[in-house]
């Protein structure tokens, strides 16, 4: 299997965890919530979702006409069947989950890992990030080293790019440290501590809450959490 099949099946039993749904609607929450999944057609996603059902990890069942998929060209509806993830998807879909390898950090793999972090453990989020983290610094410092023995000989827009490049990768690793500060400290996205409520924390905008790292308002709670 290719790593980006491998990423696909992931991303499918992924959303299928959450609810059951039919092709068309997959479709459109892989190319709406996955940016890694903007370009790619029907014709990759159904041999997907045969394999998954040939492997036992989904059923099919048939539900009712579809209406904004595709018309069939005869009955000018496409039937409509949805798939829905059984417990031996389940299962192995948090095997995946839980899975922390070198392949956890490349680029399209950790898009897609990231995606479903709310349904995965501290700790394994933890190591993900981190090595995320020293997959990017590496990177960096290969980049930093090239840069210098180059210099000198690339024009100003070959070099423009380069250092683009540079502190894209740099605001990544920036934002990574924000998100393993956080975890660390026990706080969500939004800054609330585990298991309290959101709480409306801006100044004159309700329901707004501080990113991590954010200074809280006077009137605010600190910081909370994941």
């Amino acid at each position: 299997m290719s790593r980006r099949s491998g990423i696909l099946e992931f991303a499918v039993l992924g959303l299928l965890r959450e609810s059951p749904m039919h092709g068309y609607e997959l479709r459109k929450r892989l190319n709406t919530s996955l940016g890694v999944f903007r370009a790619f057609s029907y014709g990759t996603l159904y041999p997907c979702l045969k394999t998954l059902v040939a492997n036992g990890w989904l059923i099919e069942e048939s539900g009712g006409a579809q209406e904004d998929a595709p018309a069939a060209p005869l009955t000018g509806r496409r039937a409509k069947i949805v798939y829905r993830l059984t417990a031996e998807g389940k299962e192995h879909f948090e095997e995946l989950l839980s899975q922390t390898g070198p392949d956890a950090y490349e680029d399209e793999t950790f898009a897609a890992r990231f995606a479903f972090f709310g349904q995965t453990s501290r700790d394994v989020r933890m190591r993900v990030l981190e090595g995320r983290r020293s997959r990017l610094e590496e990177r960096l410092e290969k980049m930093r080293a090239s840069l210098a023995r180059t210099r000198e000989r690339l024009d100003d827009y070959t070099l423009e790019l380069q250092r683009h490049g540079m502190e894209s990768v740099e605001r990544e690793v920036r934002w990574l440290n924000e998100l393993i500060e956080s975890e660390r400290a026990g706080r969500d996205l939004k800054g609330r501590a585990h298991g309290e409520p959101a709480r409306d924390t801006t100044e004159g905008a309700p329901g707004v809450l501080p990113r991590p790292g954010d200074t809280p308002g006077p009137d605010t709670p600190g910081d909370t959490a994941t």
